[in-house]
């Protein structure tokens, strides 16, 4: 996922379908680094930070 893509979906009120390594995730913020801090959906104390290039956004 680029980084414009990915701070967009992190700054809207509508949730998007975006997975990591196949799970739904949440984008809770985004790094200068190329990297995204989530987490699971419905977990959101499993916080970790993964490149942006492991982010698929599914429509």
């Amino acid at each position: 996922m680029n980084k414009q893509r990915a701070i967009e979906i992190s700054e809207s009120t509508i949730m998007r379908n975006v997975t990591y390594q196949g799970a739904p995730i949440f984008i809770q913020h985004v790094n200068e680094d190329e990297t995204a801090r989530i987490y699971p959906i419905g977990n959101s104390e499993q916080e970790m930070t993964v490149p942006l290039s492991s982010l698929t956004e599914h429509s």
